[in-house]
């Protein structure tokens, strides 16, 4: 009767393979791992970063401001809006101009200036120039569009902000409605926008939609073809990507200065 025999070659190629499967198994749980970590860092701790330390820059300048209105008194030299630039009824665009730019200087790049509130969603953020990402979205804040006019000037205010991830403040702008109202406030007055019109999804490169009279140039009949008050928010869709961008206009309709 023979007796099999086991080669010890067949031996260590049998644990070369389970070390193999073992190690693989290894590298596939750790990598795993390091991806649930990015998603978490990603979904939840940028957000949670970015929402506080948008909260404090919003702090930050309503104390600026009641110092600064404090320290003015009845001073002439206030450089507050006349209340003649709120829109009205008859009123020209030319005289509109020249009383909504009044007391308004260029901020700085990546300088937050403004605050941004829209009761409907809840959100209260601050707006700083420009939109760079690393300097200005990533921290929560809305940006402002270079070139585009600041707040009450005739012309087309133009703002961009997250959909997803660090602090995420345009999230729900698609849940707006004609007719809600959008708050700019800065250091001389608040502005009231309202809600007037969506176009649920253009091209990122879709310029045409933060031009002075906005309107889609690659869905023309979205937008406007008259001189205005405008606000233009814009952020990524849909959720999760930057392929396309979300636009909701509103129209100015009222102004009133700080006291």
């Amino acid at each position: 009767m023979r007796v099999p025999v086991v080669q010890h070659s067949s031996r260590r190629r049998s644990a070369r393979r389970r070390r193999a499967l073992w190690t693989g198994g290894e590298l596939l749980v750790t990598t795993g791992l390091v991806l649930l970590l990015l998603v978490v860092h990603q979904l939840w701790w940028t957000n949670r970063e970015a929402r506080r330390g948008a909260e404090r820059k919003v702090e930050a300048l309503e104390q600026e401001w009641g110092d600064g209105a404090a320290d003015k008194g009845d001073d002439d030299s206030d450089t507050s809006v006349p209340a003649a630039s709120q829109p009205r009824t008859g009123t020209s665009t030319g005289s509109r101009r020249q009383t909504t730019t009044a007391g308004q200087s260029r901020p700085s790049w990546s300088q937050a200036y403004a605050i941004l509130t829209i009761p409907r969603l809840g959100l209260r953020v601050p707006v700083a120039e420009g939109v760079s990402k690393q300097n200005v979205l990533n921290k929560g804040y809305v940006g402002h569009y270079r070139g585009t006019q600041q707040p009450g000037q005739a012309g087309n205010f133009a703002l961009a902000g997250h959909r997803n991830t660090h602090g995420e403040p345009f999230r729900y702008i698609n849940r707006l409605r004609a007719k809600d109202l959008v708050e700019v406030e800065t250091k001389t007055a608040t502005y009231t926008y309202a809600v007037d019109k969506t176009l649920p999804q253009t091209s990122a490169r879709d310029s045409g939609v933060v031009r002075p009279i906005p309107r889609s140039i690659v869905k023309p009949r979205y937008g406007y073809s008259e001189p205005g008050y405008y606000i233009t928010l814009t952020t990524c869709t849909p959720e999760y990507t930057s392929r396309y961008r979300l636009v909701v206009w509103g129209k100015l309709v009222s102004m009133r200065p700080r006291s």
